[in-house]
């Protein structure tokens, strides 16, 4: 695909220069001498990527960004600033209207080829549809490379341990932290108006904890637990909203992801409300095999108390452990203590059909 850039450049010289790099690099090019005249062209030519430089007559580029961000067809295209200046005053200002990229003069031609190509190819991989879960929010993080953001930024902190059981954040506590989880595993859950609790997600090392909240600027809705003895490295919400906020791409992606957020938690509901608690208990058997089967493994094994498996399943320990026995006796699975293994993945998955 030839994708295409609008370059708005006053200078003559500059303008023509850089027009020929990118179109060597086989991008094909648009050029405008003005920034009312380059906001024109964007609603028109609605190119692929615009690149701008911020001091210009008639109109200057933080104006031609400002306004392309209340057009709906041009707010999501990547915008990089050509500029001579670099105090990071004049960056936050290009940053918090949007921009996704700076260039300060002189550059080299390989600086300019290597971050339009970044920018463009973030653009396309963004713009793929991510399945409205955890997973989908997860892969819309590795694919945006974010998590390697977020990755590096956080083990710039002090790593924290937890116990095995021990609770890292409460629901209705206030939310502060984006958590990465380093090692171990770590369970949410949710409690109803008598105490039981009800199992809403499984956390394994790579994963992010506590983002919701973060996003929506309320107070934690479930509860973190340490399943084992976990690390976390810690981002505070203020250095997470920076990250957003500075990516329109981000958060616009996340933005998609969350609209289908109550989709998925009532059809949590409806399981948990109209499943029988056999289904509910391969339900769970099987999420545990899902995040947690190491690659090459044979068969899945993992020591779990029967109290957190009959969170997950929504139920009773004692009817949990009725159906954990059923089980074995069917040869679908193998108990010892507290290590289950599946020995028969198929005859699960019949059964939480």
């Amino acid at each position: 695909m030839n994708y295409s850039i609008l370059l708005i450049e006053d200078n003559n010289e500059m303008r023509e220069n850089i027009a020929e790099i990118l179109e060597l690099a086989n991008y094909k090019v648009y050029t405008a001498s003005n920034g009312k005249e380059g906001l024109k062209k964007a609603k028109s030519m609605l190119p692929n990527l615009i690149v701008s430089d911020i001091m210009m007559p008639v109109m200057d580029g933080y104006e031609v960004l400002y306004l392309l961000g209340k057009y709906e067809k041009t707010k999501k295209i990547p915008f990089i600033f050509l500029t001579a200046k670099s105090e990071p005053s004049d960056f936050r200002k290009g940053m918090n209207l949007g921009a996704d990229d700076y260039l300060v003069k002189p550059f080299e031609e390989m600086d300019l080829l290597n971050v339009v190509e970044t920018r463009i190819n973030r653009s396309k991989l963004l713009s793929q549809e991510f399945s409205k879960d955890r997973n989908g929010l997860m892969k819309f993080i590795d694919t945006s490379k974010g998590i390697e953001e977020l990755t590096l930024h956080a083990k710039t902190g002090k790593p924290k341990e937890y116990k095995k059981k021990e609770i890292i954040f409460h629901e209705e506590d206030t939310a502060n932290y984006l958590y990465f989880l380093e090692k171990g595993k770590v369970r949410l859950f949710k409690k109803n108006e008598s105490g039981k609790e009800f199992t809403i997600g499984l956390s394994k090392p790579g994963d992010f904890i506590g983002y919701m909240p973060l996003l929506k600027k309320c107070n934690h809705t479930d509860s973190a637990v340490a399943m084992e003895d976990i690390t976390v490295f810690r981002i505070h919400k203020e250095d997470f909203n920076k990250l957003m906020y500075r990516n329109r791409e981000i958060a616009y992606a996340f933005i998609k992801i969350l609209s289908g957020s109550l989709i998925t938690k009532e059809e949590e509901i409806l399981n948990l409300a109209y499943n029988s608690v056999r289904k509910r208990m391969a339900d769970g058997l099987l999420l545990l095999h899902k995040r947690y089967q190491k690659e090459g493994e044979d068969r899945f094994s993992i020591a779990i108390p029967r109290e957190d498996l009959a969170s997950m399943a929504g139920t009773s320990p004692e009817s949990a452990i009725r159906a954990l026995s059923a089980f074995k006796e069917e040869k679908l699975i193998q108990i010892k203590g507290s290590k289950i293994t599946i020995l028969d993945l198929e005859g699960l998955v019949n059964t939480a059909q």
